[in-house]
Parts: C-alpha cells; sequence; structure tokens
C-alpha cells in the first residue's frame, strides 16, 4: 500500500511535469475515465446475471425417444 509521503512525492512530481494549469485538466479526464470504466463494468455484470438468470429459469428441453432402425435383412441377389 502507499503511504502517506509517496502520495505527496507522486503529487509533486505530477505538479512539477505537468504544471498548474494543466492539473484540473488531468484529474478531470482521470475521473471520467473512471466514471467510464466502473458503468461499463456495472454493464457488463448487469448483462452476464441476466444471462445467468435467464439460464436458470428455462426448462431444459424435452429428451427425444431414440428411434430404432429395423434389423437390416440381406436381400438375395438378383441375376441379371
Amino acid at each position: 500500500m502507499i503511504g502517506m509521503w509517496e502520495t505527496v512525492a507522486i503529487l509533486a512530481v505530477v505538479l512539477i511535469l505537468f504544471g498548474a494549469k494543466k492539473l484540473p485538466e488531468l484529474a478531470r479526464g482521470l475521473g471520467t475515465g473512471i466514471k467510464e470504466f466502473r458503468k461499463a463494468t456495472r454493464d457488463v455484470n448487469r448483462d452476464l446475471q441476466a444471462a445467468f438468470d435467464d439460464v436458470e429459469q428455462e426448462p431444459p428441453p424435452p429428451a427425444q425417444p431414440k428411434r430404432k432402425l429395423p434389423p437390416k435383412t440381406e436381400e438375395p441377389e438378383k441375376e441379371a
């Protein structure tokens, strides 16, 4: 886990690299990205849960009886 001093150091480096004017834009973009990721994750979870619920609710199809073929009888060869 990242401690308090590591967080402060990372924020200081980011502030030096990007400047005070770009920092709010970066934070806004990061927040938007996280929001979209959470929404996509929630949608995928909802779709998967709906698919599992549908599978559990559908009754299995009725079993088809196996068709038995009559025993094969040999026919005498016809001479031409």
